[in-house]
């Protein structure tokens, strides 16, 4: 974009300087481009007029247009607290008009018994029709106005834009912006070829801008949001496979041809248990990538507790049997301390020696591991963040894990890549199941191994949804499993009570439970993210032990904690949780021999969205389809970059959960582009090159934040 697309938005009729500021702090709106790149996010079709008779529950919250005239109208209340109230009708009803803000401005403007547009969304109250803060004009006025098209976008606001830019004035801005751009050949330069647009049937961009914020037709539309889906995934999937096929003609990766004397003999003499058909298959992936002479760049996907650990444990002993030092990095002390005693105990008498480096190790500890990986007598480090302190030197690093790598920024994981001169090996785990497309697009330079199956021997969880009124019910529940010698988990989300969420916490739950569970037949521990690292790991440490039977806690347990002998988990106000944590949640227990069950607690009242997740959660235990439902119920979310900088990009328009056909149809654009032109250095491709620098700083989704 270009001319008057880089003219500041101050100047455009209608925003002057202080709505500008407005804008640009509140949307990041500080030029006519970035205006016209802000699409609706849906329509209302003006051109209907509801009757009042026809606007019931199932219309709440959506915008309606209604033809009605006023019968009375009153202020009620004083000053800042005071409201105007309007009573209007049409020949099916009578609704109410509400304003608390600016009542004396608008009682001047509204006449008894003149006929109105009124355009609002509606509540109902006590069995009527309510309008809050509708945008309200002589019906004369609305019959003659002149307008661009039936369908009126719907722009993203927030709270305070909302209040100094209404719909219908956000609507206007839009229409002259484009006044101004209307008469301007130049303004939209075209990014795809002719031939692309001619083979995949795209409308040109020019024709996209104006019928997304002004469709001429329903159609119209539909061709308009296709053709700006297709720019915004082709750009994602330029950055991605530019990424990729960089990477590949780089070559340079280690080469570890040798299946030595510490793999064969943990394989045939002390594996714990046999390898699932699946830990099998991604073994082999691993091994192709590090015989192939490139850096290996893999993403291992598999649900809690299939093992995923015992591969990246195994494919280590790979690294050191070709005499290259391997290292983990997990995202807590809990699951560094948990994957060192594992893997230190699998080490034993194959001539691998384990070493842990955690912020809070001893001196010893810290010595040792310092030491050890300097001079190459440690061929296995496991740690945290602390394994990215500039003090700590490899002697040969050729191998690195990043176990749940969605908790680690860009910026952290990338130190890790640097610890050798050449890159080492990199296998980065997840127990999130990510859908096939946004793993497509979000980790389309990664090569993607999938383990699908779950170790012999292990019972499905069963999962149950409790309202408050059947509390008695859970309780008696939990008293037959502790009795039966088990253990179980209370997860609460939020530590202290809030004032603004009527949520259970962490408190009132353990005041509750010492209640229903007293001292001494019952013990409880309580574990939560703002406790001392020491006394957080003492709480886990009793509860592995067998020395409490409940473990009261909020989700700082939802990696890293692993008691066969847990068979309860109850998630308190799981409304709160998205589908993702409440499955993560679910997994901690289901992990030894017997029946394990998880209880959802929810209150009386749950939208339906909320419902919508918790039937899911007890239909299914299998992740890839809960993260599917979970992408269409939620978003895809912010796909980060530097994750610790705070900047974020979000898709504009592209909708991950439905937009599959239009990513496949990109991402091979993408490739063939880049097989004649990999860094778009060519004339015909400098627009395409623009395209992608816009999504350049785009790396991985970040689920930290489901809660």
């Amino acid at each position: 974009m270009t001319g008057v697309l880089n003219r500041e938005v101050k100047y455009l009729s209608g925003v002057g300087e202080a709505r500008a500021r407005l804008l640009e702090r509140e949307v990041g709106v500080r030029t006519i481009g970035d205006l016209l790149s802000r699409y609706p996010y849906r329509y209302i079709d003006r051109s209907r007029v509801f009757a009042i008779s026809d606007i019931d529950e199932t219309l709440e919250s959506t915008y309606v247009q209604i033809r009605c005239r006023v019968v009375g109208k009153s202020i009620i209340g004083e000053g800042a607290k005071s409201r105007f109230t309007v009573e209007v009708c049409d020949p099916t009803g009578v609704a109410e008009l509400t304003w608390f803000r600016g009542v004396k401005w608008i009682e001047k403007r509204v006449e008894l018994q003149r006929e109105y547009m009124v355009f609002g969304r509606p509540q109902m109250f006590k069995g009527r029709v309510s309008i809050v803060h509708p945008e309200i004009e002589p019906i004369e006025v609305a019959l003659s106005r002149k307008v661009e098209s039936s369908f009126q976008g719907i722009y993203s606001t927030t709270e305070s834009l909302s209040q100094a830019i209404s719909v219908k004035m956000m609507h206007t801005l839009v229409y002259n912006a484009w006044q101004l751009v209307a008469s301007d050949s130049s303004a939209f330069e075209e990014p795809l070829s002719e031939d692309m647009r001619r083979r995949h049937g795209l409308i040109t961009l020019r024709e996209a801008i104006y019928n997304i914020h002004f469709p001429q037709s329903a159609e119209r539309l539909k061709q308009a949001q296709y053709r700006l889906k297709f720019d915004e995934l082709l750009g994602v999937q330029l950055t991605i496979q530019a990424r990729r096929t960089s990477r590949h003609q780089r070559g340079g990766g280690f080469r570890f041809l040798r299946v030595g004397e510490a793999f064969n003999t943990f394989y045939r003499e002390k594996l714990p248990f046999a390898l699932t058909g699946a830990q099998q298959r991604v073994i082999k992936e691993i091994r192709a990538d590090m015989i192939s002479g490139r850096q290996m760049n893999r993403l291992l996907q598999g649900d809690v507790g299939s093992g995923k650990t015992m591969v990246a444990f195994m494919s280590m002993l790979l690294a050191s049997d070709n005499g290259y030092q391997a290292c983990i990095m997990a995202p807590t002390e809990i699951l560094a301390r948990q994957h060192y005693a594992n893997m230190a105990r699998m080490a034993e008498g194959i001539g691998v020696t384990v070493a842990i480096l955690t912020g809070s190790s001893k001196a010893k500890e810290r010595r040792v591991a310092l030491e050890g990986i300097a001079s190459g007598k440690v061929d296995i480090l496991i740690g945290t963040h602390a394994l990215i302190e500039d003090r700590v030197k490899f002697s040969n690093l050729g191998y690195v894990v990043i176990d749940e790598q969605h908790r680690f920024g860009v910026e952290q994981r990338a130190k890790l890549w640097t610890k050798n001169l050449e890159p080492p090996h990199i296998l980065v785990m997840t127990a999130t199941p990510i859908p096939r497309t946004l793993a497509m697009t979000l980790y389309g330079d990664l090569e993607v191994s999938v383990i699908d199956e779950l170790p012999p021997g292990r019972k499905p969880i069963r999962t149950y949804h409790y309202y408050d009124s059947s509390r008695l019910r859970m309780i008696g529940f939990l008293r037959e499993q502790i009795a039966l010698g088990r253990q179980v988990y209370v997860v609460y989300p939020l530590i202290k009570e809030s004032e603004k969420m009527d949520y259970k916490d962490l408190y009132d739950g353990f005041e509750s439970m010492s209640r229903d569970f007293p001292l001494p037949k019952y013990r409880i521990a309580v574990c939560h993210g703002k406790m001392k690292p020491e006394d957080k790991d003492a709480a886990m440490e009793q509860f592995k032990r067998g020395q409490a039977d409940i473990l009261i806690a909020t989700s700082v347990i939802e990696v890293g904690v692993d008691v066969p002998n847990a068979t309860v988990m109850v998630i308190e106000s799981s409304e709160r949780f998205g589908l993702s944590q409440l499955h993560q949640l679910r997994g901690r227990v289901g992990r030894g021999g017997e029946q394990s069950y998880c209880i959802l607690m929810t209150g009386d009242k749950l939208s339906k969205e909320g419902r919508a997740r918790l039937e899911a959660m007890c239909s299914t235990n299998d992740g890839f389809k809960l993260s599917e439902l979970d992408l269409r119920l939620r978003g895809a979310g912010d796909i980060h970059g530097t994750q610790q900088s705070g900047e974020a990009f979000e898709l504009s328009i592209a909708n991950l959960a439905t937009d599959s056909q239009i990513m496949e149809v990109t991402r091979e654009e993408a490739l063939a582009i880049l097989d004649k032109d990999v860094n778009l250095e060519r004339v015909e491709n400098q627009l395409l090159r623009r395209l992608r620098d816009r999504y350049r700083r785009m790396d991985y989704i970040d689920f930290s934040d489901i809660s």
